[in-house]
């Protein structure tokens, strides 16, 4: 029988059973509701825990896109104060983290020290930016209440992680008091699609949609379900609408505008300039202050390159940039929002790149779930080998013809599926060749990356992604590139390769393969230490993490804590020579 483990220790499958005993799960529909149609979407309440020295635990909250508000309360035994807290060591200090998407890691590469924020956690640091592919750390308290709502938070799976202590030596004894902890997550949410807004106040208007497809693209033409909308002078809207699979381009613009505006009491017309300032948002309610893209689309269209597939938010504000008297002036308007699509396998400006969605192949073992590779599609699931050759597989046509031959860039996409469930896991991507490799690599999460839009990024030794948190490079050189990407979110990825236009004649003159793999732990530990698989507390998800050797640490178990002659020393002393 295999053995996993929760609240970060090894069981067996029937004490897992006693710990979710102990764990009350409460989960509650439509328990009451307000004036404003919200509910109770459901609701988390955990007994008191214990964490023992370099221990952790993970709390995991779902939010569907219907969430209104999230509310989090935990009660600890820590008693910090905030001079304690500036003069204490890292390595010694209770802390929680937060990340989108998947458990934060704050032992990993240094994000302890450039994720952590000596101040109290609170809902004014965690609204103001997205998290998807950050980490921040906060001081760990005696009492926590936050409540986050849809327009500070994307809906989506988050982790908050409680740790006591965090370095390489995570495995080694040392003298730190643990603290215990109980507390409550609950998620409220709105009664119709139609409302959204922290108390479901806020009328949200479906943008309807209409395919328009040619034998080079296709377009899907979006406007507001009414001929025109009607807004006063700094009075929101809100849109949305729901970006299917990857898209080359978005645009949204606006038409038919008139400004009604009552007549004055002098008896003249204020002569005033309207705009129309849009806000957009991906996942999450935009505002003046938290948004992705803004722009008046009176002036010109707002456009997003490569976006990424998902729920949109627009919001529009009728401003008056004459710093005239309105009066009563009411603008009328029609928004549109133009989706541009290349066909299947296609990808780029004019759609004259080569892109290749990857099918999942499953590595059977039961003692490491969640591992698979990925091939194309084309190979029909024949090859029992994770590497595929890239050559065959690579654009001709130049990313700028005016350049000369010798200097014509395109680019190959990838896009793989990584399952929700492996979220506790890791990218492997590795390219290898036997010549000197001419290739840039990007990344992307829920869409198409380029070179000015990506979340990693490798183009060479000294020009990479390396210094990020989630980014672990390992043994690469020139004619191998080799990288993890930790504790990935599950959700869709796109990989672009971005390279010389060579001819087929010099291309086929080396050989290039590549390989994408979901791996429990980086680098199999660095073979001093085993793989463990944990249920966070919720019992939705399992992560791994590296059970370390005495004399090594890290998260991957490549930190040397002892080296080999001085464990030889200390062996000769235990013996007694």
């Amino acid at each position: 029988m295999a053995d996993y483990s929760i609240l970060g220790f090894l069981y067996s499958n029937q004490f897992y059973l006693f710990i979710i005993y102990f764990t009350t799960f409460l989960v509650s529909c439509c328990s009451h509701e307000d004036g404003y149609g919200s509910f109770t979407i459901s609701s988390f309440t955990y007994a008191k825990t214990f964490i023992r020295p370099y221990d952790w635990r993970y709390i995991r909250v779902d939010l569907p896109t219907s969430f209104s508000s999230m509310t989090i309360a935990l009660e600890s035994d820590v008693h910090l104060d905030k001079d304690h807290v500036q003069q204490a060591n890292i390595s010694n200090l209770p802390m929680i983290c937060v990340r989108e998407g998947s458990p934060p890691l704050p032992d990993a590469y240094n994000t302890s020290i450039t994720g952590l924020v000596l101040d109290p956690i609170s809902n004014e640091s965690l609204g103001t930016q997205s998290l998807q592919f950050a980490e921040k750390c906060y001081p760990m308290q005696k009492y926590i209440l936050l409540r986050l709502t849809n327009e500070q938070i994307s809906p989506g799976v988050w982790y908050f992680g409680l740790f006591n202590g965090i370095e390489s030596t995570t495995t080694q004894s040392k003298m730190i008091s643990g603290y215990s902890f109980s507390g409550n997550v609950s998620v409220e949410g709105c009664m119709g699609p139609s409302k959204s807004g922290q108390f479901c106040n806020q009328t949200i208007d479906q943008l309807s949609c209409v395919d328009q497809s040619s034998t080079q693209e296709t377009f899907a033409s979006c406007r507001n379900n009414y001929e025109s909308s009607c807004s006063g002078p700094n009075e929101p809207k809100v849109y949305t609408f729901d970006l299917f699979g990857v898209s080359e381009k978005i645009t949204i613009s606006t038409s038919k505008i008139k400004v009604n505006q009552n007549q004055l009491s002098d008896g003249t017309r204020n002569q005033t300039r309207i705009g129309l300032m849009c806000y957009i948002r991906y996942g999450a309610m935009p505002s003046t202050s938290i948004h992705d893209y803004s722009g008046n689309i009176i002036d010109a269209p707002l456009a997003i390159q490569l976006p990424k597939a998902g729920r949109w938010y627009i919001t529009v504000i009728p401003m008056d940039l004459s710093n005239g008297v309105t009066g009563n002036m009411k603008v009328y308007y029609s928004l549109t929002w133009q989706m541009r699509q290349c066909p299947q396998n296609k990808a780029g400006v004019n759609c004259t790149w080569e892109r290749y969605m990857l099918q999942t192949v499953l590595r059977k073992n039961a003692a490491l779930p969640f591992e698979s590779y990925y091939i194309p599609v084309s190979d029909n699931g024949s090859s029992r080998s994770s590497n595929f050759l890239l050559e065959p597989l690579l654009s001709y046509n130049s990313l700028d013809q005016r350049q000369s031959q010798s200097q014509d860039f395109a680019w190959t996409y990838f896009v793989v599926d990584i399952p929700l469930g492996a979220a506790g896991g890791s990218i492997h991507v590795r390219i290898n060749s036997d010549t000197k490799l001419n290739y840039e690599i990007y990344v992307s999460y829920g869409g198409l990356p380029l070179e000015d839009k990506w979340d990693y990024f490798y183009a060479n030794s000294t020009s990479n992604s390396n210094g990020s948190m989630f980014f672990k490079l390992y043994d690469s050189d020139e004619k191998n590139i080799g990288f993890y990407i930790v504790y990935a979110s599950g959700g869709t990825w796109g990989f672009g390769i971005k390279h010389l236009t060579s001819s087929h004649q010099s291309q086929s003159q080396s050989q290039t393969t590549m390989a994408i793999s979901v791996e429990r732990c980086p680098r199999r530990c660095s073979s001093h230490g085993t793989c463990q698989n944990v249920v966070e507390m919720s019992g939705l998800s399992l992560y791994s993490f590296c059970n370390c050797d005495r004399t090594h640490g890290g998260f991957d178990c490549s930190v040397e804590l002892v080296s080999h002659r001085g464990n030889f020393n200390a062996q000769i002393r235990e013996i007694g020579f």
